[in-house]
């Protein structure tokens, strides 16, 4: 390995020499306090900014030895330590100079979720960030004591500020580790009394706007009705209370702006840990929960819906079910038994951004149209087996339907942002509100999920396009993957558009990056022919739990920028997939 000082005397070697000389760098260089990698070099000063690791021995960080013990620990300590370094690198990001993305300095932004990121590991033996760097240059010459800045100047500087123990708020730090401990205590605690989320009195539900995760300033503070309260003795903040939603089928009702959807939208977060201050860090969410919706236009391959979709005038058989452009219906029903199958054992809907017809039929439509002539099941009849026989549960807002009531195990109403429990004041009124048999029989039936046979065959795309060498020999060569990520939205995978803009549990565009590395993965190693989507997704599954963040890994290094997305996300990414 070479010095720091060899790393000073090869910049000055190459300063004003044309770009590509920068790619001579590439490797590790020992520091006083870390190793220095660089592991990628752009390709000129307007592309994408150079990849730029550094590794610290976590004996001489001075850690406390608990906090690199344990998947917990790690998870917070990582988190936390790439919020500090981005702090201390934010102010030096740009101060050296150059053309286009020269002295850049760019680190992951997280936000309110604590998230694995590739951005920053940490164990018993090491420490490792990484970053982007963008190497300076005039034009397309090199500017190499703009960079020595950067190496000897700025990066010495924010790290010992930010990944030493000595340079931290102990306390600080000792309350985010204990937050998420806490947090994960709760998750647990969920299994053990059958509940399916816990809402902490006193959290803040609403956020400062639409495009923020902050907490709005002045909110109404959550207050659990009486009947539904409950304690936890939590590891370090000791004694709390708060709503406990039990396992079955709960209502959320009340009226237009009164904080229904504000409470389902922190139950959907609520899957993932939170930082302090966010005001939804006592928000605990079964982490395999899944917020549904209709999604017209999106596509479905040989799914079997006929849980709920049936007899269609078409003859088409739906336990085998492909569309290209489903109805808001169908696609709920897909995305429904694809949940199952991901594992879900809790539904999240919202009636508003549900397909009506799927939901529920009232007792006049169904006079006018008989069962037997309509080909949809609703929701409503299938909700009670789903937890009965599959010990599936659901969360519910609803705003338009009283046939709901006639379900719900819990009723939850809110009234200026505080919940009631109105299931006994309901249960009174249910016989004056009877529904016709039809209107609310369940079959009991148990989802028995999809033969082998009829599950989703991926097929590999063969395009190939034309190449000629230098010497003019042609030759056929499978066409180069290419990955853009839109946000949150979607991303583009060659020439497929992964549409998941309505998969509203992906939270952070990394999480998306990620989503693509991993189709991208299993199209170029996994995706035959032969295996089924259910066998290619559980094999990445597998791969990414034995090597985590190893499993991106390019060119010999863990790229940064990339979030874990949950098993559901990935299970729905694989589902959106337009392949025949």
């Amino acid at each position: 390995m070479k010095s720091g000082e060899q790393l000073r005397s090869e910049l000055a070697a190459i300063n004003h020499r044309s770009y590509p000389a920068y790619k001579s760098l590439k490797g590790e260089y020992r520091f006083p306090d870390y190793i220095l990698s660089i592991d990628h070099v752009q390709g000129d000063p307007f592309a994408a900014p150079s990849h730029v690791s550094l590794i610290l021995e976590s004996a001489r960080c001075g850690f406390p030895a608990e906090y690199l013990k344990g998947i917990r620990n790690r998870t917070a300590m990582a988190d936390y330590l790439l919020r500090r370094f981005g702090e201390a690198v934010n102010r030096f990001s740009f101060k050296a100079k150059g053309s286009g993305k020269s002295g850049l300095i760019k680190v992951s932004r997280c936000g309110q979720e604590i998230l694995r990121r590739s951005a920053c590991s940490v164990d018993e033996k090491r420490i490792i960030v990484r970053f982007h760097v963008g190497f300076p240059a005039n034009g397309r010459t090199i500017n190499s004591p703009e960079l020595e800045k950067i190496f000897f100047d700025f990066l010495p500087k924010a790290a010992a500020g930010s990944l030493h123990y000595r340079s931290l708020n102990a306390a600080d730090l000792k309350g985010y580790l204990e937050l998420f401990e806490d947090q994960e205590f709760i998750r647990e605690e969920l299994k053990k009394r059958g509940l399916s989320a816990f809402v902490c009195d006193g959290s803040v539900l609403p956020r400062e706007s639409g495009i923020s995760g902050r907490p709005m300033k002045g909110a109404v503070p959550f207050v659990s009705p009486e009947s539904l309260r409950i304690a936890l003795d939590l590891p370090n903040r000791g004694k709390i209370t708060g709503m406990g939603i039990p396992k079955g089928i709960t209502l959320i009702v009340g009226g237009g702006y009164h904080g229904k959807s504000t409470l389902l939208d922190a139950l959907q977060a609520g899957v993932y840990e939170h930082v302090p201050g966010d005001g939804r860090e006592y928000v605990i969410t079964d982490a395999s929960g899944v917020k549904l919706r209709s999604e017209d236009g999106r596509f479905v391959k040989d799914v079997d819906i006929s849980m709920f979709i049936n007899h269609l005038p078409n003859k088409k058989d739906t336990r085998r079910f492909s569309t290209e452009d489903a109805s808001g219906s169908t696609s709920q029903a897909a995305g429904i038994i694809e949940a199952i199958e991901a594992g879900s054992r809790l539904f999240l809907l919202d009636e508003d951004t549900s397909a009506t017809n799927f939901m529920v039929r009232d007792s006049f439509m169904q006079e006018v149209i008989s069962p037997e002539q309509e080909p949809i099941t609703p929701f409503l009849l299938r909700a009670r087996s789903l937890y009965e026989k599959n010990g599936i549960s659901t969360i519910l807002v609803a705003g338009s339907s009283g046939a709901f009531f006639h379900i719900a195990d819990t009723i939850i109403q809110m009234d200026n942002y505080i919940p009631v429990d109105i299931r006994e004041k309901v249960k009174a009124l249910l016989p004056k509100y009877p529904l016709p048999d039809a209107g609310i029989r369940d079959t009991g039936e148990e989802f028995p999920g999809q033969s082998a046979s009829d599950r989703r065959i991926m097929t590999r795309d063969t395009t190939v396009r034309t190449r000629r060498n230098y010497y003019g020999k042609v030759t056929d060569q499978p066409e180069k993957i290419k990955i853009h990520v839109n946000g949150t939205d979607s991303f583009s995978l060659g020439r497929d558009e992964v549409d998941l803009r309505y998969i509203e549990q992906i939270v952070d565009e990394e999480q998306m990056a990620a989503l693509a590395d991993i189709l991208k993965y299993a199209c170029e190693n996994l995706i035959d022919g032969k295996r089924t989507l259910d066998q290619v997704v559980k094999s990445v599954l597998e791969k990414l739990r034995t090597e985590e963040f190893d499993f991106f890994k390019r060119g010999g290094y863990v790229p940064s920028g990339l979030a874990m997305p949950r098993d559901q996300e990935i299970y729905a990414c694989f589902n959106r997939f337009r392949r025949p």
